[in-house]
């Protein structure tokens, strides 16, 4: 089948590599005019993982990922107050553990599919009309294409999903945090293999070094630390972000020096989605788009990828009925985003306690992950992802 996909980030291209290998010919769709590059980093653990190998991709993303060493809580003085070691997620993990830049993610995947995937960069959908034998896809440029299916990956601002299901604010929950990331060059100091963070009641800032001499700084705070409407541009970014941490100790005048001299900035609210159906006729949603765990949660993007593998699976064993592998597929995943959903949305106040008390609390707490005992019950517990992937033959 001919099949169209709206989104070459990270669910995007692993589902184009999958019905690529299954015989099928798929269609990337980019706003973007290239691949984008850099973002912040992710822990990549559990099935995600587990469809990168078989994808033969662990070796690059091990080498191109960080094996980060410690979380590390600190007050306006560098003094520690909290935080962990991260051997025990390795240890029961089983290894398969990286930190790795979404950028170089994404670069990874795209990498198999590079001159055996149609792309099309710099393109946008503005119309989608169904019928019965088919999807006619009109783009922003004015060019018509026919499919046999569709496919939104748009990630959470989806715009396949705002045609065909409705406006975001029907199915988006809005968790009541903001966030941004941006990559800096030159930012002194360095603490290697360390993820850092300096936490004040309702705002929460992190450091982590990256090769090339290149700093991810990573901000969180609750929605009504700002005044004003969400930012639209970077420079309306670069002002909130002044006016939530301008008063801040720490690092942070020298940190928004770096922030005012970047050239992107990575803003969003902190959001789930959660709809009654991730399709409708020939149109099926998978990632962010379908169901958005937030940024909180982690393991987004081994869930895009595991939701890529089953669809483009279940498209294959289900032959011309792709209304069966739709429902397949919804009915293998759901049970497990919806989970990861409820866990996210008590993660906020982990990231950024809204009062002094639960600052102190949370930063005791993690000390606790320093126990072996306990860190290994709370890893195989709230982590450990045994997701058991289909076999499906091509």
């Amino acid at each position: 089948m001919k099949i169209a996909i709206v989104g070459a980030g990270i669910a995007g291209p692993t589902l184009a590599y999958w019905l690529w290998r299954y015989g099928h010919e798929p269609t990337l769709i980019e706003k973007a005019p290239r691949l984008r590059t850099g973002g912040y980093v992710v822990d990549f653990w559990g099935g995600g993982y587990a469809v990168a190998e078989r994808m033969g991709l662990a070796d690059e993303l091990q080498a191109a990922g960080y094996v980060v060493q410690e979380v590390r809580l600190v007050n306006e003085n560098s003094r520690r107050l909290g935080g962990f070691s991260t051997e025990s997620f390795r240890r029961n993990l089983d290894g398969r553990f990286v930190t790795v830049s979404r950028g170089d993610l994404a670069a990874a995947i795209y990498g198999l599919i590079d001159h055996h995937v149609e792309t099309l960069f710099g393109e946008s959908v503005s119309a989608v009309t169904q019928h019965d034998s088919g999807v006619r896809v009109t783009l922003e440029s004015g060019q018509s294409r026919q499919f046999d299916l569709l496919v939104g990956a748009g990630g959470i601002h989806s715009p396949v999903r705002n045609l065909v299901f409705g406006q975001e604010s029907r199915c988006e929950t809005d968790l009541g945090y903001r966030v941004a990331a941006l990559e800096a060059d030159g930012y002194q100091p360095r603490d290697e293999l360390v993820y850092l963070a300096y936490t004040m009641p309702g705002r929460m800032i992190a450091r982590f070094a990256m090769r090339g001499e290149k700093t991810l700084l990573f901000f969180i705070f609750t929605a009504d630390r700002m005044s004003g409407p969400d930012p639209q541009d970077v420079s309306q970014a670069k002002t909130a972000l002044r006016q939530v941490f301008g008063d801040a100790g720490w690092e942070c005048r020298e940190i928004l020096r770096h922030v005012d001299a970047a050239a992107d900035v990575y803003f969003d609210r902190a959001s789930q989605i959660i709809l009654d159906r991730w399709s409708n006729g020939r149109v099926v949603l998978i990632g962010d788009a379908a169901a958005a765990v937030s940024l909180l949660a982690g393991e987004g993007a081994g869930l895009a990828m595991v939701q890529a593998y089953i669809l483009a699976g279940e498209i294959s064993a289900a032959g011309a009925d792709h209304q069966d592998a739709f429902r397949r597929y919804e009915q293998r995943l759901r049970p497990i985003v919806e989970a990861r959903q409820r866990s996210a949305r008590g993660f906020g106040a982990m990231f950024a306690p809204r009062t002094a008390l639960g600052l102190w609390t949370r930063n005791q707490a993690s000390r606790l992950l320093n126990i072996t005992p306990l860190a290994d019950w709370i890893v195989r517990r709230e982590f450990r992802d045994d997701i058991a992937l289909p076999e499906y033959v091509g």
